[in-house]
């Protein structure tokens, strides 16, 4: 069932990027939801596996002296659904946590493994993506890189990570991303549990002090691209506008300039453009109210 060569047990980070140079036909594995479905489906083979499930460095959540929330990156779902500081300044992204899987698969499945996948569908990008979160990757040599998340994906099932030699460590969010924000996530699917998402979207909203317009509008989607993406042609139009309908009406496919959904067996291109419609909308809306606005 498994074709799995070899088990390597990490102690640290730089334990497994050691392994992971050693032996280039390696795959990290924490909670294994998802490298163990690929295993399973013999779209891996003779695969060497380094486990990072006991490295307490690689576990937790806290805020720094400047509000930044920082999360690392085998820190399970669970841990983000529950946790007070997440709840009490980013709840929303506790929400699109809360519709991944199962419980028994919150419990055990990560961020990072949610990231790294480069799953189109994943539920934790679009909040992250409007949050502006930063990634801190570790490297062979000692050496912190830190990108954009919106960087991170670059196709299907693909990331900018170097395979081989990098390990994506924390996910940080500043203050200045989520002070002063309100925030909504959608997920669209055929069930309202245990569902692949067949859009996704998650925005984020600052008014001005009048609560009359709009200071800062940031959006995404999941499933309306190759990669989760960003819309910031329709961003663009909507910051400085007044908090109205007429404003809320701009969020429509005409006006997103990076989306481009196709057909599938979940759901069709037509059908996709008028959930991009319906669902910015939604979210715009609520993360407005969220505000005091409208």
């Amino acid at each position: 069932m498994y074709d799995i060569k070899k088990i390597h047990q990490a102690n640290s980070v730089q334990d497994v990027l050691r392994i992971i140079e050693e032996n280039p036909n390696t795959k990290i594995i924490s909670g294994g939801t998802d490298v163990l479905i690929k295993m399973k489906e013999r779209k891996l083979k003779d695969v060497e596996i380094v486990s990072i499930g006991d490295i307490s460095e690689l576990k937790g959540i806290s805020i720094d002296g400047n509000g930044t929330i920082i999360i690392k990156a085998a820190t399970c779902f669970i841990d983000i659904i529950t946790n007070a500081d997440i709840l009490r300044h980013i709840p929303t992204l506790a929400k699109a946590c809360n519709q991944i899987g199962s419980p028994q698969i919150r419990n055990i499945a990560t961020i990072g493994g949610n990231l790294c996948n480069g799953a189109v569908s994943a539920d934790v990008v679009p909040i992250l993506l409007v949050l502006d979160a930063e990634l801190h990757i570790n490297n062979v040599n000692g050496e912190v890189r830190i990108i954009d998340v919106n960087d991170l994906h670059t196709g299907p099932g693909q990331t900018s990570l170097d395979d081989g030699k990098e390990i994506l460590t924390e996910i940080h969010i500043k203050k200045v991303n989520y002070q002063g924000y309100g925030f909504d996530y959608f997920k669209y699917g055929k069930r309202n549990a245990m569902e692949i998402a067949t859009l996704g979207c998650a925005t984020g909203v600052k008014l001005n002090e009048e609560k009359n317009k709009i200071a800062d509008f940031k959006i995404s989607y999941s499933v309306a691209a190759p990669t989760p993406r960003r819309c910031r042609s329709l961003e663009r139009l909507i910051i400085g506008e007044d908090v109205s309908q007429d404003t809320i009406n701009l969020i429509k496919p005409e006006n997103i300039e990076e989306l481009k959904p196709r057909d599938s067996w979940r759901a069709s291109k037509d059908f996709r453009l008028q959930l991009i419609k319906e669902i910015g909308r939604r979210t715009a809306i609520e993360a407005i109210r969220s505000q005091g606005g409208m």
